[in-house]
């Protein structure tokens, strides 16, 4: 089965993620800061209400539209899709296995997007608790190190499963 934006794998997460952010930001006060400085002191501010539509929209749509645009891409028959060997994996007995394992690869890609702005989001609400708000600059960077170390590996599996093209017998 060919993955897509309708997908259960995607939207199920999405979906569970836009309850997460709806849930948690129950906690929040009716003005949340929302954006900090260098020493973790809140220097932003948003409503309540638009803070929840702002972060509903980053956790579930941007990783959506992401799948979304990359889908329809994909789906043109003469795409330009830049790829090593390209000649192999865009032949027309790999065309099929290889736009599949993109929208798969991409899916993990939003997936991986949703759970750090998931992260993001509980920095936020953890904050907000304290008086006055202060964001946790350790978890912070900790979170934005484990999200670019995961990119950086999202890379490298894609660069390594295209590198060349299997041996034929």
């Amino acid at each position: 089965m060919k993955p897509s934006t309708a997908s259960p794998a995607l939207l199920l997460p999405l979906a569970l993620a836009a309850l997460y952010v709806w849930y948690s930001s129950r906690a929040l006060p009716a003005v949340v800061a929302t954006h900090f400085g260098a020493n973790g002191a809140a220097n932003g501010y948003m409503t309540h209400a638009n803070y929840l539509r702002f972060m509903l929209a980053f956790v579930v749509l941007l990783p959506w539209l992401v799948n979304f645009v990359m889908e329809r891409a994909l789906a043109v028959p003469g795409a330009r899709i830049n790829l090593p060997n390209r000649d192999h994996w865009l032949s027309e007995s790999q065309r099929a296995s290889t736009i599949d394992y993109l929208l798969r690869h991409m899916r993990f890609f939003s997936l991986m997007l949703t759970a750090f702005l998931c992260a993001m989001h509980s920095l936020v609400v953890g904050a907000n608790a304290a008086a006055p708000p202060a964001l946790d600059n350790k978890r912070f960077s900790i979170a934005l190190g484990a999200y670019l170390l995961v990119i950086v590996l999202w890379i490298v599996a894609l660069r390594r499963h295209f590198r060349r093209p299997p041996v034929s017998a």
